[in-house]
């Protein structure tokens, strides 16, 4: 690995630009929202069951979009009642934006926003040294699984905070996803040192843990990626590999190997002139 080539959520501002790039040329949002509108409300249908309020934990929560979607069909389901929404996010900025997102969306007056400045790993050092095992009705873990260290024991203590008719809701990319390739033939090479992926359903199984997995077909549009020089190709690139200024520090070598790569079938379709990238998303909903 090139010496220069550094991890891009090292450099915040840089990530967040290439992650706002992302979702304007993907159908990641797009295909999450739908699955919002049209499974989530049967996932919800006994979470809230006789209580006077509901307790939402949100890990990775982000800007909060998918979030107040979320939300949005708990408040449908149960009407009036109280939702106690914490949110667990380590980035200064994503926290700004999601509180600022809360304070333009009107009807959530009954809903109690708590944020933590903390990783998933800090909030559950935090709770055992407090002693404090807070129980909820529903969690999700949206986009959020790679960048933790031990995502079975992730899993597992996250699991163990569910109420009796609770649900834990994790997406992330799907293992027929372009995502799969590249980084498992990739990862060693990149700057991937603390990124964690592997079959995350073939885990589940063997902690013993019930789940549904729900598949979200999704594209991204990188033609961009192959205009040399294009400043969007750029942060792209740098979004796939996970790796800052990827096209200006990677080893040629490298750079034209995942080129050609990222225009293979395994990867991309090639259609009307275009280039779009395989997005899609596993949805994985886990019972107590």
């Amino acid at each position: 690995m090139a010496s220069s080539m550094r991890s891009l959520p090292s450099d915040h501002s840089r990530y967040l630009e290439s992650f706002r790039l992302f979702l304007e040329n993907s159908t990641e949002h797009q295909c999450m929202l739908e699955f919002i509108e049209k499974k989530l409300p049967g996932i919800i249908s006994s979470i809230g069951n006789g209580k006077s309020a509901i307790n939402i934990l949100s890990v990775g929560g982000g800007s909060g979009e998918i979030d107040l979607q979320i939300l949005s069909k708990i408040q449908a389901k149960y009407p009036g009642v109280t939702i106690n929404n914490e949110v667990i996010e380590p980035n200064d900025e994503q926290i700004l934006s999601y509180k600022e997102r809360v304070a333009k969306t009107p009807n959530l007056e009954n809903i109690k926003f708590t944020w933590h400045k903390e990783t998933s790993s800090e909030y559950e050092s935090r709770m055992n040294e407090k002693k404090e095992f807070k129980k909820w009705d529903f969690i999700h873990m949206i986009q959020m699984l790679y960048y933790v260290k031990d995502i079975p024991a992730t899993i597992q203590y996250f699991h163990s905070l569910l109420e009796a008719k609770a649900k834990l809701l994790i997406i992330l990319v799907s293992g027929t996803s372009g995502w799969t390739t590249l980084w498992k033939k990739y990862g060693p090479r990149l700057s991937l040192n603390d990124l964690c992926f592997y079959d995350i359903e073939e885990r589940l199984s063997q902690i013993g843990l019930k789940y549904q997995v729900y598949e979200l077909p999704s594209t991204m549009d990188i033609t961009n990626c192959f205009i040399k020089g294009n400043k969007e190709g750029e942060l792209l690139l740098d979004f796939l590999t996970e790796t800052c200024y990827f096209s200006k520090t990677a080893s040629l070598d490298l750079k034209n190997e995942i080129m050609e790569e990222l225009k293979k079938p395994e990867c991309s379709e090639e259609k009307d002139g275009k280039v779009f990238f395989n997005n899609n998303l596993s949805a994985i909903v886990i019972e107590p």
